[in-house]
């Protein structure tokens, strides 16, 4: 076998990785970058590759980091099978068209306003380019081997991240090597915890909290402090989320604190993203994969009002306080809660929370540092509403909880390979794996290749 990084190498985003058996060649993951505009620019870049020549695509989850580069990745050449797990092709048939559908509608508004460098603006991708990727999603069940031919075979298990993640794991007849997608945690409060990792020769672990451990207090208590604070104001409480795992995560929250009487009662709730709408259809039809009995799914996707149509977000941030809104995106990059930053974000009394990990060069990460204004469709707005994380709410296993994962292998892989982190995170992995583990861990660089013996 051999290896190449193409992606998720010193930073968070653009997971792909291609790997060589014998005349096969597939491509693990197939992500856009996000972030860093260096780091955005790679998307347009040529790929070192052929996508014409690629056998097969295999993705451990519906994110759009891993999963957001396909349509463009099929308009390039590739015409082979994308194996994924079923709830996987469902949230991918929801999220890659709406990623091409902000491309689209993002670049006609800056053709319009015209605020682009680029005339025209043009979007890296279709709808259409979506829809034909979609068509190449084969959904497999966990832990069914699939023959992906001369002697190369792969297998999927559950690593708890969002509804349908996997870790995935290949072998020839000489070797084997195990990619871990994005690991969730062993406690979260829908997801099942990831299942033992399986005996590899090889490793590649992601490592965005590599450097962090996520704090062992309750984050209800502090979710319920924020609203009841900003509500005091008469404020409106703007959650940017990821429209698949925190979305529902933050509803079913709040449904508690509703029930507990630990926030009002009457407090509206909007969830203003069509994809988290339908993500959270879609959880509610896999209920064997997390840990919410059918009376909680209910309560969950009763707890808001689904806001579809843009004239009734655009009403929304017309709307005074105190009023709760979830949209998407997670880090502020696109989508409707930009608008809606737009509206809330100069106005004291409001609070912007963020509930995920915010990459290097977002929105999010800048507000977090305590930008006074955030550029948003050419022009800067400022921020006077208070800015809150909580940070115990991730999807990723901290470091420790990687480490206690890993220790469930049979025997040491022979390399573990650090990816999907920011540069001092996924250094600060390596050296928790050397200390505790005592494995030889390394942190690849974009491009780097090596042969798995």
């Amino acid at each position: 076998m051999k290896l190449t990084f193409l992606g998720a190498t010193g930073t968070v985003t653009g997971s792909k990785y291609l790997l060589a058996s014998g005349a096969k060649r597939i491509l693990i993951d197939c992500g856009l970058f996000q972030g860093l505009k260096q780091l955005r620019l790679k998307n347009w870049a040529k790929l070192p590759i052929d996508p014409s020549e690629v056998d097969a695509v295999v993705l451990t989850h519906a994110h759009i980091d891993h999963s957001g580069y396909l349509p463009l990745f099929v308009k390039n050449g590739f015409s082979g099978k994308v194996y994924c797990t079923h709830a996987t092709r469902d949230l991918c048939e929801v999220l890659l068209p709406d990623a091409a559908h902000l491309q689209e509608e993002e670049a006609e508004y800056a053709n319009r306003r015209g605020f682009s460098k680029h005339h025209p603006a043009l979007p890296l991708y279709t709808k259409e380019d979506a829809e034909r990727a979609i068509v190449l999603l084969t959904p497999v069940v966990y832990g069914q081997t699939i023959d992906l031919g001369d002697s190369l075979q792969v297998c999927f298990y559950p690593n708890g991240h969002i509804l349908g993640s996997a870790y995935v794991r290949f072998n020839d007849t000489h070797t084997s090597i195990v990619f871990s997608g994005d690991v969730g945690r062993p406690h979260d409060v829908l997801m099942n915890a990831p299942s033992p990792i399986q005996q590899a020769d090889y490793l590649v672990l992601e490592s965005t909290y590599g450097n962090r451990l996520h704090a062992q207090d309750d984050p209800k208590i502090k979710l319920a402090a924020i609203i009841n604070k900003t509500v005091k104001r008469k404020g409106v409480v703007l959650i940017p989320v990821f429209a698949v795992g925190r979305a529902q995560e933050l509803l079913y929250y709040i449904h508690l604190l509703k029930a507990a009487g630990e926030i009002s009662e009457n407090i509206p709730v909007y969830l203003n993203s069509p994809m988290a709408v339908d993500a959270t259809v879609i959880f509610n039809h896999h209920r064997g994969e997390h840990r919410l009995t059918p009376a909680q799914c209910d309560a969950l996707s009763r707890c808001a009002h689904m806001v579809n149509s843009v004239e009734e977000s655009k009403r929304l941030n017309a709307m005074k306080g105190p009023m709760i809104i979830l949209s998407a995106s997670g880090m502020a990059s696109g989508g409707r809660v930009i608008h809606h930053l737009k509206a809330f974000a100069p106005k004291s009394n409001n609070t912007i929370l963020f509930v995920g990990f915010q990459a290097a060069g977002t929105r999010g990460a800048a507000m977090l540092d305590g930008a006074d204004s955030i550029k948003i469709h050419g022009e800067y707005i400022p921020v006077k509403a208070k800015v809150e994380l909580i940070s115990n709410l991730s999807a990723h296993a901290d470091y420790q909880e990687m480490i206690d994962w890993l220790k469930g292998m049979e025997s040491p892989p022979k390399k573990t390979f650090i990816t999907h982190g920011e540069p001092i995170a996924a250094d600060m992995m390596r050296r928790h794996i050397e200390e505790q583990l005592h494995w030889q861990a390394i942190v690849p660089e974009y491009s780097d290749q090596v042969s798995l013996t």
